[in-house]
């Protein structure tokens, strides 16, 4: 069943947006007396069913509350550097599908990829929407948020917004190094706010590594195998769906 999300919260009020009304009408071709998924702009979801379909749009009832947990125990931020060509786009969608609940673009020591100040705005509202598609299609009850660009100093100073702070750095999984990650994993407790940073192809340097050890980030190696920039959130986010969701 396709899922939407409105900007009402109110369940006797629901509106779906133009593109939605085209997508519903248009794209899926459905008709009066099929029903949909929404999810309210205060995040409670249910069914709705089409009442009529008419130039002026789509009528909605709401029919049944869908009170099933869709969202991971800890809310997760993905933190990367610039990757090339349409990584980040790739690791927006899937990490989307494995539950992070934001994502901040970062500047990197090592990145090869700038971004024009003037295009940062479109580029972030291509990523929002590709955040809210992949919502959708993995029948999320939020829609992550793709956070403006930040210059290294900038986003060095919200790290002390998080409860927990971890950092994927290759060279801790080159040591054999992998124990701290699993401890990370097991101290966490629903509802914390966690930050896990990544670097782009090139990594992260010492430098910036050891200016986020001193925000009492962890360093963490991902094992034994070196894993490219957009794989390595994926494992983060799939390590953890396993430990709070499915032990």
């Amino acid at each position: 069943m396709q899922r939407y999300f409105l900007k009402s919260a109110d369940k006797n009020a629901l509106i779906l947006d133009d593109e939605q009304t085209h997508h519903v009408v248009r794209v899926m071709r459905m008709r009066a007396g099929q029903r949909i998924e929404v999810v309210l702009s205060n995040q409670q979801a249910g069914v709705a069913e089409i009442t009529a379909i008419e130039d002026t749009g789509v009528t909605l009832q709401w029919v049944l509350d869908d009170t099933t947990t869709k969202e991971l125990l800890v809310n997760v931020t993905i933190a990367c550097g610039l990757p090339k060509g349409d990584k980040l786009e790739w690791i927006v969608q899937k990490a989307t599908e494995l539950g992070a609940s934001a994502f901040q673009p970062f500047e990197t020591a090592w990145s090869v990829v700038k971004w024009e100040n003037k295009k940062q705005s479109k580029k972030i509202e291509r990523l929002q929407k590709i955040a809210q598609e992949a919502a959708e299609q993995s029948h999320r009850n939020v829609v992550p948020t793709v956070q403006p660009f930040l210059s290294s100093k900038a986003f060095l100073q919200t790290l002390k917004e998080y409860d927990v702070v971890i950092v994927a750095y290759e060279e801790t999984a080159k040591e054999g190094q992998y124990a701290a990650f699993k401890q990370v994993v097991q101290m966490l407790k629903p509802g914390q706010n966690v930050l896990a940073i990544f670097g782009a192809e090139g990594g992260l340097s010492t430098q910036e590594v050891a200016s986020f050890v001193q925000e009492n980030a962890v360093v963490c190696g991902l094992g034994p195998r070196i894993m490219r920039a957009e794989t390595a959130p994926l494992y983060v986010l799939s390590a953890l769906s396993y430990a709070l969701e499915l032990n």
